[in-house]
């Protein structure tokens, strides 16, 4: 799975990349830092099962803390876009590519309101910070239109000689945006292009159309500088114009400072908390103290948290919809006595069986059947997984 970062250039985007990964990167006020994506990891925040059974987990990836599992995921930084980047402008469609991977987007739009269209510092700050989003809306429909603009010669062909229908063509061509047949179906039905042959699409129906497969990329917009005067109101009046949209305050810089003091052992913090705790006052310079005690008044108390794991939680489970499963015996121990080391994080609608394959191949192709190691209940191999389930495939020798 992997999470792509995208938004116009100095909104903060490369500091949301550090906050997420506490990956090395440039970080600059000014346009194009970024030049090549950023690949790293970060990790969504799971309720740590093991504790249901007394015991303490032994993670083989991610790390446990504080009544949690942090499962990785891979997060995609790419270069700053603005407007006119599916012309080439700016850095241009290089960077609209590398999103092709993401599975999902966190929009980054700067609250602070300090930042023009091409991420240049301005003096008056712009009240209306949804337009770093519609800009950006309107940069992945004209791209999607520009794939099928260059293809539509084929597509149309091959309609016309009844080699594969209207959708199968048509996803043929996103297949590299990760969109299926039955999407792009859905699609064409939605817009009532169905019954109208390709060769017969207006512009403004190529338009409509790409404008709704746009929408099928999940996305979730970082309001990020949420503490900066005069943000709360603005990220209000933004969730006011798109109701459809999870828009969450965000304060990249204050998660990073919090990251890194409790890295360095002077604070508790668990991410995604309301709070932190000062473990050693004495170890603080009074520049730190001062640092802690405006993230605690300017963000937390705010906000209720930095916003940075809100985001990776949000795209996972409730865009993407996957969910949480830990293979385990009845001693939930591996051969090693390592307690649940595992924890994958599987699409919306997998079955047990599915779970095996994950597993190994072999597992699946031996499948027996699965146990729900909390009630011991016998599942077959089409059970649907849940979120937080412990499960046991058996399988033949």
């Amino acid at each position: 799975m992997k999470l792509g970062l995208v938004g116009k250039p100095s909104v903060g985007k490369s500091s949301l990349f550090k906050a997420m990964t506490l990956a090395e990167v440039d970080i600059a006020d000014y346009p194009f830092t970024t030049i090549d994506p950023n690949v790293g990891v970060g990790y969504v925040k799971v309720k740590e099962v093991a504790l249901e059974f007394g015991k303490e987990p032994n993670p083989r990836h991610g790390y446990y803390l504080k009544g949690y599992r942090f499962v990785p995921v891979e997060i995609i930084d790419v270069a700053g876009l603005v407007p006119g980047a599916h012309e080439g402008k700016g850095l241009g469609n290089k960077f609209l590519d590398d999103l092709r991977q993401a599975d999902a987007l966190i929009v980054v739009v700067d609250a602070s309101g300090k930042t023009n269209e091409k991420g240049e510092a301005v003096n008056s700050a712009n009240e209306d910070i949804s337009k770093d989003f519609e800009f950006l809306l309107h940069e992945l429909d004209m791209w999607i239109k520009g794939i099928l603009e260059r293809n539509w010669q084929k597509i149309a062909r091959l309609e016309m000689q009844k080699v594969k229908s209207s959708e199968e063509v048509i996803a043929d061509v996103l297949s590299g945006l990760k969109i299926k047949e039955e999407d792009v179906k859905k699609a064409l039905l939605d817009t009532g292009l169905y019954e109208k042959q390709l060769v017969q699409w207006s512009d403004d129906d190529l338009m409509r159309f790409s404008k709704h497969i746009r929408k099928l990329k999940p996305i979730v917009v970082a309001a990020n500088k949420a503490d900066t005067p005069g943000a709360k109101e603005r990220i209000e009046a933004m969730k006011k114009k798109y109701p459809d949209y999870t828009i969450i305050p965000t304060s990249a810089q204050a998660e990073l400072a919090l990251k890194l003091a409790a890295k360095q052992g002077l604070i508790e913090y668990v991410p995604g908390d309301s709070d932190f705790k000062v473990l050693d006052e004495s170890k603080l310079t009074e520049k730190q103290k001062n640092a802690l005690e405006y993230i605690k008044k300017n963000v937390l108390d705010v906000y209720g948290s930095t916003g940075v794991q809100q985001l990776i939680d949000t795209a996972v489970f409730d865009l993407l919809g996957y969910v949480a499963v830990f293979p385990g015996g009845s001693k939930l121990e591996d051969k090693d006595g390592n307690v649940l080391p595992d924890c994958f994080l599987m699409p919306p609608g997998s079955t047990a069986l599915d779970f095996a394959y994950r597993l190994h191949k072999d597992i699946g192709d031996k499948f027996v059947k699965a146990i729900d190691v909390r009630t011991k209940k016998v599942l077959g191999k089409d059970y649907v997984l849940k979120h937080l389930d412990i499960i046991e495939i058996m399988h033949q020798a």
